[in-house]
């Protein structure tokens, strides 16, 4: 996985491209009707039900935008909230209020529907030894708020991007001529460069299964779209030479059941791509 410092720099990044997207030259409408000297105080309303997220990353864009803007909390990462609760007050410069306001908005009321979502999927994990991965379905330019909103939730992020963890798919062992040869390969490759890389390799039926547990080197083995006869054998096979993950299609209505086959990790992509954001309003008091 990607350290902190590569992660803060992540949000680093969307931050600034954000408010170069958003306010470009200046702020016009705030410029022409609201003084420079102009001052006030705004709150972060919510309109919704569900898990809040994002309020530190909001903190992150007024320090970026003002450093002079102060935030005071009453509702932290993680929480439920409820239509009428208030998460935070802003005060300070109004111009600079109104210049993050959006930003704020937009990633919010996302990373609070896939924290929402999230919870979900935790909630009916609960009991069993299995984890919710997100994947890189993310959206692009924003996947580290997106994965951070997982976080917050209590799910687990898969690898971050194409760089920090090697996962050998269907196209991947195909190409590479099978999966023993990508394993080799990959393995191998690892070594030139002197790359420490957790190694996932997908498996379609379990004849696949057995071939990748003839290989070294693998750390988790996925079972792509097995049913949940197919993923208990594959689970009883495998045992503890490495972890396991299901994925393919799994949802609320099947997660559960996967678990309980005995799987380490579940991984959905619709945790970050089948959402619908939470309705939270910047608003002055």
């Amino acid at each position: 996985m990607i350290s902190e410092a590569q992660f803060q720099k992540e949000l680093d990044i969307i931050i600034t491209n954000a408010i170069r997207e958003d306010v470009g030259d200046g702020d016009h409408s705030s410029l022409a009707c609201i003084p420079a000297s102009a001052t006030g105080k705004a709150k972060l309303l919510v309109k919704d039900e569900g898990i809040i997220a994002g309020v530190e990353f909001a903190k992150m864009v007024f320090q970026y935008v003002d450093p002079n803007l102060e935030v005071e909390v009453f509702i932290n990462d993680g929480a439920s909230v409820k239509y009428g609760d208030v998460v935070f007050h802003v005060s300070g410069s109004s111009q600079s209020i109104l210049k993050a306001e959006r930003l704020v908005l937009n990633a919010m009321q996302r990373m609070s529907a896939i924290a929402t979502k999230t919870k979900v999927f935790v909630d009916l994990l609960e009991g069993t030894k299995t984890k919710i991965l997100d994947t890189r379905k993310t959206t692009p330019g924003i996947r580290a708020i997106e994965k951070w909103a997982v976080k917050i939730a209590g799910g687990e992020n898969h690898r971050f991007a194409l760089y920090d963890m090697i996962m050998l798919k269907d196209n991947h062992n195909d190409f590479a001529g099978g999966i023993t040869k990508a394993i080799e390969k990959t393995n191998a490759y690892l070594k030139e460069h002197n790359l420490d890389l957790k190694i996932i390799v997908e498996a379609r039926n379990l004849d696949e299964v057995a071939e990748i547990l003839r290989n070294e080197g693998v750390y988790r083995i996925l079972l792509d779209n097995f049913d949940y006869e197919m993923t208990r054998k594959a689970v009883a096979m495998i045992g503890d030479k490495c972890l396991t993950e299901s994925s393919g299609g799994i949802d609320e209505t099947t997660v559960r059941q996967f678990a309980e086959c005995g799987v380490d990790f579940v991984s959905s992509g619709a945790l970050t791509h089948s959402i619908y954001n939470l309705d939270l309003s910047l608003k002055a008091i």
